[in-house]
């Protein structure tokens, strides 16, 4: 079942971003997310490196998950 609502891992509430960098960087097609602090300890890099793509990513305008 989907879960669009709270991180798999640790069960916080998920925002869009959470979802956004988990399809873009994980699965396109994923129905259950990591929150961004869990997609940092899942990649092993530090949460800031995250928030920094999420950043560009937004900044760009070119993917449209973060629009």
């Amino acid at each position: 079942m989907a879960n669009y609502k709270t991180c798999r891992q640790c069960g916080a509430p998920l925002g869009q971003d959470d979802r956004a960098i988990y399809k873009k960087l994980v699965y396109r097609g994923a129905k259950d997310f990591l929150c961004i602090g869990c997609l940092a300890e899942y990649f092993k890099v530090p949460r800031e490196e995250i928030e920094q793509r999420i950043r560009y990513y937004r900044e760009s305008g070119e993917c449209t998950l973060f629009r």
